[in-house]
């Protein structure tokens, strides 16, 4: 009897141990990960948010004219090659933007709002009506109770008057990144593991910068390395060096200033310091002290 006890311990020992490794693959890897490390190969981990202006003098070769990666992810959301946009850095799917949304987050400007068509009514050359979302004009001298998107005799035909002013690829000037900082204890390095961006763009209206949308990383390289000829790194010391827009994020040609990392608070540097009564300059300086931490975080990782 105590034979089949100690037995029975036993198997039910091994049995947890196997369910304790046997854990489902989406526990032990960040499916928004590029190369996911597992969790248990990580000494070290923090979550880090940076901002990427991208008018300043090291982040030009992401923002050069004609080649700007903001206009590479405007065209590949509108022609469905980056099919997920969301709202926020969680890339929870309740969160997703419709296409129809986000390119609504791309009006700069509104515009203005014409009467729906009537078909009691009577309209008179150059009157402009809205019908089913778009925009019609009379083109001839008289007309009442044709449909404007069905008009046999083209008296309608669609016009862009009224329609609102949408942000250009170098008015969409701010990304910010996402990225888990992460030490690999067997390889024994530290790894910057991207998972998001966000495009931000000056809102006149209220004097701030807005967020048009946040997409996976792992969407985004996709695009960079799907288009050699567009997504290209400007190398302003070398152009034989012009790098895909992948590499050089691998290779870190960005400045990035810190402005979050991962608190129980959920507080950028910036509030910390506001919160606390302190002024806005010292919280300029803990974002430089912040990266300075991380890089003798991994200088003592190594030591370790």
């Amino acid at each position: 009897m105590i034979k089949t006890l100690k037995g029975l311990l036993l198997t039910g020992a091994v049995v947890a141990s196997c369910v304790a490794w046997a854990q489902p693959e989406e526990i032990q890897y960040n499916p928004n990960s590029l190369n996911p490390i597992p969790r248990y190969e990580q000494l070290y981990k923090l979550r880090v948010w940076r901002i990427l202006e991208l008018k300043e003098k090291q982040n030009k070769g992401f923002f050069a004219n004609g080649g700007e990666i903001t206009k590479l992810l405007m065209d590949a959301v509108k022609s469905g090659e980056i099919a997920a946009v969301y709202k926020t850095d969680s890339l929870n799917e309740s969160t997703k933007l419709t296409k129809d949304e986000f390119l609504a987050n791309l009006v700069s400007q509104a515009g203005q709002t014409f009467p729906a068509w009537d078909p009691a009514s009577t309209y008179f050359q150059g009157d402009v009506v809205s019908f089913n979302g778009k925009n019609y004009e009379l083109q001839v001298n008289q007309d009442s109770g044709t449909n404007p998107s069905q008009s046999p005799n083209q008296e309608w035909a669609v016009t862009n008057q009224g329609q609102g002013l949408t942000y250009l690829p170098r008015e969409i000037d701010v990304i910010n990144l996402v990225e888990d900082v992460i030490f690999d204890k067997r390889r024994s390095r530290l790894y910057y593991d991207i998972q998001a961006f966000e495009l931000q763009a000056f809102d006149m209206n209220t004097s701030t910068y807005k967020s048009l949308g946040w997409f996976k990383y792992k969407d985004v390289e996709k695009v960079f390395r799907n288009n050699p000829e567009k997504a290209i790194w400007f190398n302003r010391q070398n152009t034989a060096e012009n790098k895909n827009f992948a590499d050089a994020f691998l290779l870190r040609l960005f400045k990035g200033s810190i402005y979050k990392i991962e608190n129980p608070d959920d507080e950028t540097i910036t509030d910390t310091y506001r919160n606390n009564g302190r002024p806005y300059y010292e919280s300029v300086w803990a974002r430089e002290w912040a990266e300075m931490m991380l890089m003798e975080k991994e200088h003592n990782l190594w030591e370790f």
